[in-house]
């Protein structure tokens, strides 16, 4: 098991018959979503599953970095039930910490059990388009994850980048089918590009089919 390198923190793979990502579990013995647990030298790491998680698909889509480091505290928008919530607490471990949002009570109950076992995660019921209301209940926050379904993606990511200090990274996913069903999704990343570049600086980006149909990353940089 090798880690990718410093601008994958914490971040591992294996080539077998292809090439496989994982993180070191924070808490071995036990899997979050049914994933493979594998044990080199007496280490246990999880197997990140590029279908289940669109920032292990990024990656193995040759991202050029993300902009996290281990010491981060994260503002993690539209958690869900903490699949890659719980990479990210693979990765920070001790030394960073996440605040993981959603909007649905039912999710952020599974969020509650996931953080009964990783200590490094506190769920919040919220609204990540108003950041106003949740503003108090997070700390300083050095990195924002924002994988949120909504129409305006970029919009809300843009209100959310304002926790970042300049020079601080963010990651937006975005699903072009939230965002209009009917057009060619690559006309709205073009857009979603645009919208970011009129206040942010836009490192990176990638396709994520065919892992994730008609979605995509950006690896953004506060200016």
């Amino acid at each position: 098991m090798k880690e990718l390198g410093n601008k994958f923190p914490g971040m591992y793979f294996l080539k077998d018959k292809q090439f496989k990502l994982f993180t070191k579990n924070l808490v071995p013995g036990e899997s979050v979503y049914g994933e493979p647990l594998v044990k080199k030298k007496g280490i246990e790491y999880r197997y990140w599953d590029p279908r289940r998680s669109k920032l292990a698909a990024a990656v193995l889509k040759k991202i050029s970095q993300v902009g996290l480091k281990k010491t981060d505290n994260v503002l993690y928008l539209g958690a869900s039930t903490g699949t890659t919530v719980s990479h990210f607490s693979d990765i920070l471990g001790d030394d960073g910490f996440i605040f993981a949002l959603d909007f649905a009570p039912r999710v952020v109950r599974e969020l509650v059990f996931l953080c009964e076992k990783r200590k490094n995660i506190a769920p919040i019921l919220g609204d990540a388009n108003r950041p106003d209301t949740f503003a108090r209940r997070i700390g300083s926050i050095d990195f924002v994850y924002q994988d949120v379904a909504q129409k305006n993606q970029a919009e809300i990511f843009l209100k959310n980048m304002r926790f970042l200090e300049p020079g601080a990274f963010g990651i937006l996913c975005v699903k072009a089918r939230s965002i209009d069903i009917s057009r060619n999704p690559k006309g709205i990343y073009n857009e979603v590009r645009h919208e970011l570049e009129k206040e942010i600086t836009v490192v990176d980006f990638r396709t994520l089919d065919p892992f994730e149909k008609d979605h995509c990353m950006f690896v953004c940089k506060k200016i």
